[in-house]
């Protein structure tokens, strides 16, 4: 169970991150003439996995007091709301 979870989750979340706005502001720090790469990378790495531990730790409160389908359908509505603000203009 631990290495399916393991391997599932590294991969969605590596093809999430693909060409996604974070990764694309590390590139833009690495490629600044005179900045430590290696401290874009340990900031970069340092900073992922703080709020992926904020993201479980909530994940895991909120799963305690709503099912997992509600919790799934309350972000997919503000994954939607964002995607739309944003082609608007508004976020």
């Amino acid at each position: 169970m631990f290495w399916e979870t393991l391997i599932t989750t590294f991969g969605v979340l590596f093809l999430a991150e693909l060409g996604d706005k974070t990764q694309l502001a590390v590139l833009c720090l690495a490629a600044t003439k005179g900045v430590s790469h290696s401290g874009v990378f340990v900031g970069a790495a340092a900073a992922l996995v703080l709020i992926t531990l904020l993201a479980v730790f909530v994940g895991r409160m909120v799963g305690t007091y709503l099912p997992s389908q509600a919790v799934h359908k309350v972000a997919g509505a503000a994954f939607v709301i964002i995607g739309v603000l944003m082609l608007l203009g508004k976020f």
